[in-house]
């Protein structure tokens, strides 16, 4: 799995690992699009008055994920 980060118009793919998933504790079966909604929830927070997800890390903008 990637996350999309989307910073000054330019879209990159950062792979998920184990550091990220740090702190995260998976109890029950979950897909590649509930794990991508539980990352988007650690790893960003919503600015209403852009209408977008800003990494916390101020890294960019979580656009999504891609599912291998």
């Amino acid at each position: 799995m990637d996350l999309i980060i989307s910073n000054d118009g330019l879209y990159q793919l950062i792979p998920v690992t184990k550091q990220i998933m740090e702190g995260i504790v998976i109890t029950a079966k979950v897909d590649c699009f509930d794990l991508c909604e539980i990352l988007r929830l650690k790893l960003s927070s919503y600015v209403d008055s852009l209408n977008l997800h800003v990494m916390k890390d101020s890294s960019g903008d979580f656009y999504g994920c891609i599912c291998k």
